[in-house]
Formats: C-alpha cells, structure tokens, sequence
C-alpha cells in the first residue's frame, strides 16, 4: 500500500511539473516531444536511476512544454513541436520516420539523438551525415572505478553546449563521426581510446586507437541536431556534476528563449 502511494505521488508531482512549470509560462513556451514509440527502456514519467526524468525537468525550467508520445514519427505528430528527443531507442526508426523528421528539421526543427544501441538509427544517421562504430569505445586515460567503458570525457572544443563543462562522464559510449563539413564534433575521448573491431578484447594491428568523438553537432536546411554516442550521459544515475550542466546547456541551446510571464 505504502509502494502504491508512493507510486501515485511520484505521477501526480510530475504532472503538476509538467503543467504547471515557474512563472505559470509554459503555455507560451517551445514543445518538446520525447519518442517513446521505438522500444526505449528508459522513460520521462518515471524516476529510476536509468530514466529521463530528471532530464525533462531542466527542459521545463528552461520554459518548455514537455510531451511524450508512442505513435509513430509522422508530419502530422510533428507539425507544432520545436525539438525533438530520441533517447535509446531499441527498434528501427524507419525510412518513413526518418523522411519525416528531415522535413521537421528542413523547416526548422530541432533534433537530439542519443545511441544505446546502434540499428535503430541505421536509416536516420545518414540522412544527418553521421556515421557511428560498429564497436563501443574502450579507453585507456580518465578511466571510472577501473571499467574502460566508463569514462569522463575532458576534451572540449569550445560550445554552447560545452560551457561551464570541464568533464563530464560516458557509461559505454560509440564513437561518432561527421561525413558533412558543416558537423562539429563537441566532444571527444582521449587519442588513447580504441575500438575492438575485432572483438577478442585486446587491442591488435585490427583495432583503431585514436581521439574519438562522441558528441557531434549539426544542421538539416533551417534546423539543427545533436547527437550523442551514449544516452546513459542524461540519465537520472548520472546526472550530475558535469553530466547535469551539460544536460542543462541541451536544454538551453534546443530551447534558446525562456519564455517569462508578464
């Protein structure tokens, strides 16, 4: 009974976060729809350490009306939302969805990717001029509790998104890569860092080893996308220190005006 309520108290403050963000402002605020519609895991309404709880809230201080949906990506979802977030998703984005949010972005749109597993992007990705590994990024420099999957990352071109950041942490990231010239990586590994390409977990003559990025930035027509190689860096386990500054640069570089009452 205690869990039940717990549980109703936990959804009853998220929508009054939701509706009724400071300064009673968000009816003239941006939307942003988080894609719940591909298999993701790791959600907005709930508050365990793997969801996106905490994330959301930076983005409705910032002014912003939150939304989630599990419909498909289509013109019509997308007609009167400003940015749009898709967070580990486990099923493919299809060529339909991925057409759609090119004309959503062509228009002006705003886009933040972020990889737990790489297949579901398969069609979208290069519609963005981002290419990803096909391995997970292993470092040897600023390794977490001993795991070199776990890492911070402390180069930093400067930003928006990276200001007041001097490290933040990956929890099992894939390398990123621009194939158009208007892309930026914003963040990358150390030039230690290494690929298993060949997967026998030992670096050899098959593996690359070099300085990885795993933040990329970029534009479609009049909008502009982020992508990151690992969604764990805005999870509610995660975010803090650098991790939650970053996450509220996202916030305020997808949604630039705070819209204040009067």
């Amino acid at each position: 009974m205690t869990r039940s309520l717990a549980g109703l108290t936990t959804i009853l403050l998220w929508l009054l976060l939701l509706l009724v963000p400071a300064g009673h402002a968000a009816a003239e605020g941006p939307v942003v729809l988080f894609d719940q519609a591909h298999g993701q895991r790791f959600l907005v309404e709930r508050d365990q350490p793997l969801d996106l709880s905490g994330l959301a809230r930076l983005f409705v201080e910032q002014g912003a009306r939150v939304r989630t949906s599990r419909s498909a990506i289509t013109d019509r979802l997308l007609h009167d939302v400003d940015v749009l977030i898709i967070s580990g998703p486990f099923a493919t984005i299809s060529r339909q969805e991925t057409a759609a949010i090119i004309r959503f972005l062509s228009r002006g749109g705003k886009l933040a990717a972020m990889v737990h597993v790489t297949p579901p992007f398969d069609f979208l990705f290069p519609r963005l001029g981002t290419a990803v590994s096909r391995a997970v990024v292993v470092e040897q420099e600023n390794i977490i509790n001993g795991n070199p999957l776990d890492f911070a990352v402390k180069d930093l071109p400067p930003s928006p998104l990276t200001w007041g950041v001097t490290s933040f942490a990956v929890h099992g990231g894939w390398a990123l890569l621009n194939t158009k010239k208007d892309g930026a990586a914003i963040a990358r590994t150390s030039p230690r860092a290494w690929l298993d390409l060949n997967g026998n977990h030992a670096f050899d003559g098959q593996d690359v080893r070099q300085a990885f990025a795993v933040i990329l930035t970029g534009k479609v027509g009049a909008g502009r996308f982020v992508v990151c190689g690992d969604d764990a860096i805005f999870q509610n386990r995660f975010l803090d220190g650098g991790n939650r500054t970053l996450a509220r640069n996202l916030a305020r570089w997808l949604c630039p005006e705070r819209q204040r009452s009067i």
